[in-house]
């Protein structure tokens, strides 16, 4: 199965019909049923309520896309950091974080604001097209740690630990993240003499703000109504997708008929796309339980007598080796499901696990030479990928240090979901 799975990865076909084919291949070679794949694919998509929220959530960043909703974000996080050296640079970082409450995706954010941003860096050749970049796709990593975060839909169901909890852990490492980040660039910029942006005026940022509230409220919005119990997360994710519609068809009337044709059709493509990798996933982790892989795994590990945090180490040095070869949506859903009774075994706290595979994620869709995010900004902005692997580094760095924080500091992860009575 391990062979099947891995010849496909390398002549390139797509990672859910490698898995499909590897799934194939295994119950060829066990001599069971082939029907088991569409079995294990209909259970696992039909029997998840909680996974009705990926498309809907996808839906919300496709209609923000379209509505016009980024140039007021964007107007906003420049009035409030363009003025600093490399301002463009700390807006790009800005605008992500406040994105990516609203998509929950790496690549949306990275195709919304990161581009824009990217254009205005390199507009009159203020800002390196390699650097302007590597922003970019470090800027889009910060979506899968901001709630609504579709890989912690994901992981929720992996682990059978609450969404709500995991949103809530998320957020501390976000900020952090956004905030080691822009020290990065601050540090970045006064080397190489990056431009500062005109700040606006002081009574300027007022209606600024106001013309950003609507979607500002969006994020806010859907904790609320998850928090305070008045909807699962499931419905929460309608509810969204109801209030980006308003915004965009009544509020701002930015979007017509046609683009919101345009938007369904791209959520459908999406969904189906990440259907095919979740069908590829339940038929792999269907063999692997088979085989009782996790039970080994977990036995051996125990044996090692290894300390949770001693565990987390080696955890982030598997998965950070894995990025470099294979993407994270399948790392999620073929690896991770392997560690997490090893890590509930060991005692460690599961939605801490959770940031801390999240966190590995956000590094791994910007690592050379393989990370998504590097790809999608290149064809994005048609910026040469060997200019980004030379930019990329230091954002890196960054994003490993967060990692190695919150890996060896799980109280300051769990404060808040603890505040909230959601974590033990």
């Amino acid at each position: 199965m391990a062979a099947v799975f891995l010849a496909g990865a390398v002549l390139g076909a797509p990672m859910g019909l490698a898995m499909l084919a590897a799934g194939f291949a295994y119950l060829a070679a066990t001599k069971q049923d082939p029907g088991l794949v569409v079995d294990q694919t209909m259970n696992g998509l039909y029997n998840n309520y909680l996974l009705l929220a990926i498309p809907l959530f996808i839906f919300v960043a496709n209609l923000m896309n379209a509505s016009g909703v980024l140039e007021r974000l964007l107007a906003l996080a420049q009035a409030l950091v363009g003025r600093f050296r490399g301002g463009l640079a700390h807006v790009n970082i800005l605008a992500n974080l406040v994105f990516s409450g609203m998509s929950g995706s790496a690549v949306a954010d990275a195709a919304g604001p990161g581009l824009i941003v990217a254009r205005m860096m390199t507009r009159d050749a203020r800002y390196p097209p390699g650097f302007a970049a590597a922003t970019s796709a470090a800027a889009a990593t910060l979506g899968p740690l901001v709630p609504p975060s579709i890989p912690m839909i994901f992981y929720a169901l992996i682990a059978n630990v609450s969404v709500g909890a995991l949103f809530l852990a998320g957020v501390v490492p976000a900020l952090a993240s956004a905030l080691a980040l822009m020290l990065a660039i601050a540090v970045i910029a006064r080397a190489r003499n990056f431009p500062a942006e005109a700040p606006p005026a002081w009574r300027a940022i007022g209606p600024i703000f106001l013309r950003a509230l609507p979607p500002l409220a969006l994020p806010g919005l859907l904790l609320g109504i998850i928090y305070s119990g008045v909807a699962t997360p499931t419905e929460a994710a309608a509810i969204a997708a109801a209030y980006a519609l308003f915004l965009a068809l009544i509020v701002y009337r930015g979007v017509g008929w046609r683009r919101l044709n345009d938007a369904l059709s791209d959520t459908v493509r999406q969904t189906a796309a990440i259907g095919l990798i979740m069908s590829g996933a339940f038929v792999f982790n269907y063999a692997v339980a088979n085989e009782n892989v996790p039970q080994a795994l977990r036995d051996t590990l125990i044996a090692w007598s290894l300390s949770p945090t001693a565990f987390l180490l080696c955890v982030n040095a598997l998965l950070l080796a894995l990025a470099v070869a294979i993407d994270e949506i399948t790392i999620l859903l073929v690896i991770v499901p392997l560690l997490v009774p090893v890590a509930s075994g060991l005692g460690v706290n599961l939605v801490h696990f959770g940031v801390v595979v999240m966190l590995n994620m956000m590094a791994g869709l910007a690592l050379p030479p393989h990370g998504l995010l590097l790809y999608v900004v290149s064809g994005l902005t048609g910026t040469p990928i060997g200019a980004i692997f030379r930019e990329v580094p230091p954002f890196i760095l960054t994003l490993l240090c967060v990692l190695m924080a919150a890996t060896l500091l799980p109280d300051v992860v769990l404060w808040l979901p603890r505040f909230f009575g959601m974590a033990v």
